[in-house]
């Protein structure tokens, strides 16, 4: 078998099999395969696609490239989440205390931010004294004693999506459909849980930019764990917008604890309750998702989120009197309101420029040995649809950098985008791709 037949024979759209995948992955881990290789047939791929078979064939050979983590010592029904990543995405902050709260065990590994987008972990540490680095065991404890544990990522996971996507990234063949879902996929099945909820953001702050590209992602997804023997559930949601009202690390901790107290932003309650709602069905725990909503509402009223939110972060060594005073934490040097230009609607908010203008605050990395500034970033005062007076202030944004004041007001002011007349809000539920298919969930939500 020689690789350069195998990249002749997908450039010329041709199914490759099993074996050849199996050949190809293994050769590329070991070091066997060179990059320019590897180059040549993802850009065969890109062009020409592969078929289911082919996608759950490549993502089997990822999950074997490394370690697959066994839930065993786990006691209950074990569940996992992930998003495709945008601007103010805090959801498992929310999220995870939602599902152990209703009984669900989730033992999440997560990752830093880079770029325009956020990672779970630089929002936890944040927090100080949490510790993101748990042996198995230690996670595993966590998580059979308070319901769920995240932290980086230990094991030897899909050490080929590593390399894969490195090289993707540099070679213009991220936006594959099969190449994406292999390497979503890949990662959670190894990752061990047998119910997976995942929330794939569509619009300018995210990865997928049109509904249909997205549902065809989602449904591929779908079918992979069906493959695998585990439950997947897909909910699209809007990212053409920031999610919520806060961008930045510690500023995301404190909406999300003000979210579970109650006083969170509509968007971003919406969607927490959504995904445990769609969660909560697809482990069977209750029989459909209004049925989840009601059980998810009574939960977060009740203040069992918070409570459990709380026992993690002590848990995993943080100091909980930032969860129960939150103004303890640490404030930027300068913040720079940003004010209307006019009367009006808000029409749009270009979620990508608030993620580099929140970047350039020093909320984000531009590489990944980039320091960050946990207290820097944005806060939105207005969204899509509110009404703005001339000289009303839209948002903060908070920074210890000198100098650039001028750079941050032209970025954040450069993302808004105004109107004469009333403006509908946006939906943040796009969809649902289940085993049953797409189901639409558009124009639900007016002004």
């Amino acid at each position: 078998m020689r690789v350069y037949d195998l990249i002749t024979k997908k450039k010329h759209g041709v199914k490759l099999s099993k074996e050849e995948i199996n050949y190809i992955i293994e050769g590329y881990v070991s070091g066997d395969i060179p990059d320019y290789q590897i180059s040549s047939l993802l850009m065969a791929i890109y062009f020409k696609g592969m078929d289911l078979e082919e996608t759950i064939d490549l993502t089997e050979a990822m999950i074997n490239s490394g370690d697959v983590v066994d839930l065993s010592h786990i006691k209950g029904i074990t569940a996992d989440k992930h998003s495709t990543g945008g601007v103010g995405d805090k959801t498992s902050l929310v999220l995870l205390p939602l599902m152990a709260s209703c009984g669900l065990k989730v033992s999440k590994m997560s990752g830093r931010g880079l770029g325009h987008t956020g990672g779970t972990l630089d929002k936890l540490e944040s927090i100080p004294g949490f510790n993101i680095n748990l042996t198995k065991e230690e996670m595993f404890s966590v998580v059979n004693s308070v319901g769920f544990a995240i932290a980086g990522q230990t094991a030897n996971l899909v050490p080929a999506d590593k390399k894969l996507y490195a090289l993707r990234d540099v070679t213009a063949t991220v936006d594959n459909i099969s190449l994406i879902a292999s390497s979503i996929m890949s990662k959670k099945i190894a990752s061990g849980a047998d119910n997976i909820i995942l929330d794939v953001k569509i619009g300018s702050g995210a990865f997928m930019k049109d509904i249909d590209h997205a549902v065809k992602l989602a449904e591929t997804m779908v079918s992979i764990g069906k493959g695998f023997n585990r439950n997947v559930g897909v909910v699209l949601t809007n990212m053409e917008e920031p999610l919520g009202k806060a961008v930045g690390n510690s500023l995301e901790v404190i909406e999300a604890v003000n979210t579970m107290k109650g006083n969170g932003p509509e968007d971003f309650t919406e969607l927490c309750i959504f995904l445990n709602s769609v969660m909560l069905k697809l482990t069977g725990i209750v029989s459909n998702i209004e049925e989840g909503r009601l059980k998810t509402n009574e939960v977060l009223e009740s203040g069992k989120s918070l409570e459990k939110f709380r026992e993690f972060i002590s848990s995993q060594g943080g100091n909980i009197e930032y969860i129960d005073e939150t103004n303890k934490f640490n404030s930027s040097t300068y913040s720079y309101g940003m004010v209307s230009p006019e009367d009006g609607y808000i029409e749009a908010i270009d979620a990508e420029k608030i993620g580099i203008c929140s970047l350039m605050s020093g909320a984000g990395r531009e590489t990944k040995e980039s320091e960050i500034n946990y207290s820097a970033g944005i806060f939105l005062c207005k969204k899509t649809g509110n009404q703005v007076k001339k000289g009303e202030l839209l948002g903060t944004v908070y920074t210890d950098r000198n100098g650039i004041e001028e750079e941050l007001r032209d970025m954040f002011m450069d993302s808004y985008i105004f109107s004469d007349s009333p403006v509908s809000r946006k939906e943040t539920i796009i969809g649902l791709v289940d085993e049953l298919g797409f189901t639409d969930l558009r124009r639900k939500v007016v002004n």
